[in-house]
């Protein structure tokens, strides 16, 4: 299963994947219930999660049933823990949207809620967030999850971020990182893509982030808290939700 998971992820076009992928997964999800694994996104339990992964699929990190993989499930508990995302009425604006979250906070009567991307089919708005059309000041919360590593420019994206989040307001914009560099990797005259892949994860990927990924986030202004929620909470829990256990939520305040 791995293997045709990282096939499929690798060479079938993303836009394809995004709209038709959760159908056969939600078959497949009936014959894997059990009690080892449980998704904080859809609350489903499973004898264990599906491999998920490019080049090395990483066992146990695909819900069948929602589709969040670990870094979805630490977001998803980390909003219903340390935000008000809950709880206030908010207008949030959700970058490239995860499939998973989508539809459950299209239904949350507290959110005025915005997806927009510049190609996914899941999105209603088509937006480049190098340039955003929407005026100073529109949101009181922002989601843009793997998307800074693809952008050509990353501080002119980061700028337009931060001048539509509202005074007050917060975002988590969360990257692939290597947290064993300690800056941030770009290398323009790396062509190849198999190579590319290689270095930076994707082909299609622009640069690779380093521990200073949150040094380069407060460039455009943010207040970044580098939450290591994880960490928190005990450790049979973690892995119970299958968490990504070095992954650090970074919270972006305005």
């Amino acid at each position: 299963m791995k293997y045709l998971i990282s096939f499929l992820i690798r060479f079938v076009p993303r836009k394809y994947l995004q709209l038709f992928s959760h159908f056969p997964l939600k078959v497949y999800s009936f014959f894997m219930k059990g009690d080892n694994v449980e998704c904080t996104v859809c609350s489903q339990k499973f004898t264990k999660f599906l491999p998920y992964g490019r080049l090395h699929p990483r066992e146990n990190a695909l819900c069948p049933n929602c589709l969040a993989l670990e870094r979805h499930r630490l977001m998803y508990l980390y909003l219903k823990e340390k935000t008000n995302f809950f709880k206030d009425n908010l207008k949030v604006l959700h970058v490239a949207p995860e499939y998973c979250f989508i539809d459950r906070f299209e239904k949350m009567s507290n959110l005025e809620y915005i997806t927009a991307d510049i190609e996914s089919p899941l999105a209603k708005v088509k937006m480049d967030i190098e340039d955003i059309r929407f005026p100073d000041n529109s949101f009181d919360v922002i989601f843009c999850n793997h998307v800074l590593e693809h952008v050509e420019h990353f501080d002119v994206a980061t700028k337009e971020l931060f001048r539509v989040l509202r005074p007050g307001g917060w975002a988590i914009m969360q990257s692939p990182q290597d947290m064993k560099m300690a800056v941030t990797l770009e290398d323009p005259t790396i062509t190849d893509p198999r190579e590319r892949e290689r270095v930076f994860l994707q082909s299609d990927h622009l640069r690779l982030f380093g521990r200073n990924y949150g040094q380069e986030l407060s460039r455009a202004g943010f207040q970044v808290t580098e939450d290591q929620f994880v960490t928190e909470m005990p450790v049979e829990l973690a892995k119970r939700y299958a968490l990504p256990m070095e992954e650090i939520v970074y919270f972006c305040q305005k």
